[in-house]
């Protein structure tokens, strides 16, 4: 089964528009949005409606999380006063575009979407959630303590893990302690569809594939693939230009940062 993940889409339709060509191109059996449909650009309504009309199963970003509820935060974890101040900019404007109906949308998103397999008698969870299973804006980098992930992963009863919050994409294999059966689990960050924060301004998605023979004693029974795909980074940062919104996140679309 080849299941398509992305997440963290930030308004960004023209890099919308291109992903869910890529991904069709792919032909998976599944596609699910693992949330962030809003924020740092112009066409929150229309990222929105683009998901609903295509029924894409979503959970809720902390970002859809704080515009459903009207909020002026978001729960994304600024380091500075400036990046504090152009956070309330956008929040203040996407609050200011997003309608009533959307709105109500991203308020009624789920937090988690578990999906259980039955495979060779064993048990294999996927478990898509926006930041972690305990917070939707808690951030898991690449660089979280090995112990500190799979006791995340454990008390979620996650054997697959996929989420997105930090913009970085990342597989990681998490095996527990050395035993004759150990137990793999696998932690994936599917990165930014429409704000990468890794360098590289192309968009990302994750497609996961899980075989018929796929089991949690063998490391290698779940296949991920990362894939960039190019859409109109100028076309995003000019509208971001051309909006109330700082210049600032047009640089970032165009730099990857």
């Amino acid at each position: 089964m080849k299941i398509a993940l992305f997440s963290d889409i930030h308004a960004n339709l023209p890099a919308l528009d291109a992903c869910l060509k890529s991904i069709e191109e792919q032909k998976p059996d599944a596609i699910y949005c693992l949330g962030d449909l809003v924020g740092y650009n112009i066409w929150a309504n229309e990222v929105v409606n683009d998901i609903r009309r295509r029924g894409i199963p979503t959970i809720a970003g902390n970002y859809d999380q704080g515009i459903g509820l009207m909020s002026d935060e978001c729960g994304c974890a600024y380091k500075t006063e400036p990046e504090k101040d152009m956070g309330k900019i956008s929040i203040s404007f996407t609050n200011s575009i997003v309608k009533p109906e959307e709105r109500k949308y991203l308020r009624t998103l789920p937090a988690h979407i578990k999906v259980e397999f039955q495979l060779n008698n064993d048990k294999l969870n996927l478990l898509l959630v926006h930041g972690s299973p305990r917070k939707i804006n808690e951030y898991l980098f690449e660089d979280r303590d090995e112990k500190s992930l799979l006791r995340i992963m454990e008390q979620a009863d996650a054997d697959i893990m996929c989420f997105g919050h930090t913009h970085k994409p990342y597989h990681r294999i998490l095996p527990t302690e050395p035993t004759e059966n150990t137990h793999y689990r696998h932690a994936i960050n599917t990165g930014s569809v429409g704000k990468p924060k890794d360098g590289n301004p192309k968009g990302c998605y994750v497609m996961l594939t899980i075989n018929a023979d796929s089991s949690i004693t063998n490391k290698d029974a779940v296949q991920v693939e990362f894939i960039r795909f190019d859409y109109d980074v100028e076309k995003a940062a000019k509208a971001v230009e051309e909006s109330p919104l700082p210049n600032e996140y047009a640089d970032m679309l165009r730099k990857g940062y």
